[in-house]
């Protein structure tokens, strides 16, 4: 699937716990307590509050998971008509993004000839009309399929503006 977006993930962190500190999380509370060992400390909590714990822990890895991405520059730095990097490799899922840096109006099209087969070429690319046209914009991509992928940018293709992505 592929989508034009811009996305900022914040992951929440516990730290500071000191024993005696009561905390509420999601309608539960919690007390820390300590055990005769400083260094080991116990959470005191019914299992309602345990579930709600369980729950907060499973959602901040599946947005830590989803935050695997690879960002691709379209135009140089120095105004070059490329994406930077040209060449790269990915997991099958994780994300590309690309994002206008230069030089543009750019998009991003999958070349149907030289994509694994069974993929839909349309269904990951820009339509070759649609570009974006400002700095910072984004297209993102997933990829989940193996194999070589080439791609190019509509406007600048003749002037060499096309890379390739190995999805191990």
């Amino acid at each position: 699937m592929a989508s034009v977006t811009s996305a900022a993930v914040a992951i929440p962190s516990f730290t500071g716990l000191k024993a005696g500190a009561t905390f509420r999380m999601g309608g539960a509370t919690a007390k820390v307590v300590s055990t005769h060992t400083p260094i080991v400390a116990g959470v005191k909590a019914s299992l309602k509050e345990v579930g709600v714990a369980v729950v907060a822990t499973a959602a901040s890895a599946i947005l830590a998971s989803n935050a695997m991405a690879i960002e691709i520059l379209l135009g140089g730095d120095d105004g070059s008509l490329a994406f930077v990097p040209n060449s790269f490799s990915i997991s099958p899922g994780e994300k590309i993004i690309f994002k206008n840096n230069a030089g543009f109006p750019h998009n991003v099209v999958f070349d149907e000839d030289e994509i694994p087969s069974g993929v839909d070429a349309a269904k990951i690319s820009m339509s070759e009309e649609d570009l974006l046209n400002g700095p910072g914009e984004t297209y993102s991509v997933t990829l989940s399929e193996k194999g070589t992928y080439a791609f190019y940018c509509s406007p600048h293709q003749g002037a060499g503006m096309v890379g390739t992505v190995t999805v191990n």
